[in-house]
């Protein structure tokens, strides 16, 4: 599998380039990630949990960085094992193209090539799922980044992105205060007129 892009980031090269070594910011931004951690300046290891079409399986994976020329590009090279479920395997060419003091062009080349179970899939479930994972870490890792570039009590720094799997409670939907009046106002004040209007109906 081979995939090429580019996206457009509003923050300065070098904050860009910070991010993209931040254990921190790769967790959050990358799908189903459980866990980055830093091995050494130019290694890391991750733990992920995927769902690829029906399958779904964890991956423990090791991440070499070669090739660095701060804070212009570097070569990605690292393979995860999935267990029964497979492997991958590959690399990739990141690039920062400096547009101006506040905006970087990032661009990638990815070559990745998978095996055991999960080659079964087919080549064309592979390669949807593997850009709707690269878009979905670039629209976080964007966010993340444009958030801490952002000047404090900018709309855009008080931004922060979601946790890569949080869930939404109907609870949270639910307001405090309802015209100014507490909600545990509101829910009395219902019972009331239930009780009310049972009593002159049997009155």
């Amino acid at each position: 599998m081979e995939m090429t892009g580019e996206r457009l980031i509003a923050a300065p090269r070098a904050r860009v380039w910070e991010a993209l070594n931040d254990p921190a910011v790769l967790q959050t931004s990358i799908p189903g990630c459980e866990s980055v951690t830093r091995t050494a300046d130019d290694a890391f290891e991750a733990k992920l949990a995927l769902k690829i079409g029906p399958m779904a399986a964890k991956f423990a994976g090791k991440v070499k960085l070669d090739n660095i020329v701060p804070p212009e590009s570097y070569t990605i090279s690292g393979e995860g094992n999935g267990g029964p479920m497979g492997f991958a395997k590959g690399g990739a060419d990141v690039a920062l193209a400096e547009l101006s003091p506040v905006s970087t062009n990032l661009t990638y080349n990815v070559k990745v090539q998978v095996g055991g179970k999960i080659a079964q899939l087919g080549a064309r479930l592979i390669d949807s799922t593997a850009k709707q994972m690269a878009d979905q870490f670039f629209d976080r890792f964007q966010a993340q980044v444009a958030a801490a570039n952002a000047p404090e009590g900018s709309p855009a720094a008080a931004i922060a992105p979601p946790p890569p799997n949080a869930a939404i409670s109907v609870f949270d939907l639910i307001p405090s205060e309802i015209f100014g009046l507490p909600l545990v106002f509101w829910i009395g004040s219902f019972f009331q007129a239930i009780i009310l209007f049972l009593l002159f109906i049997y009155r």
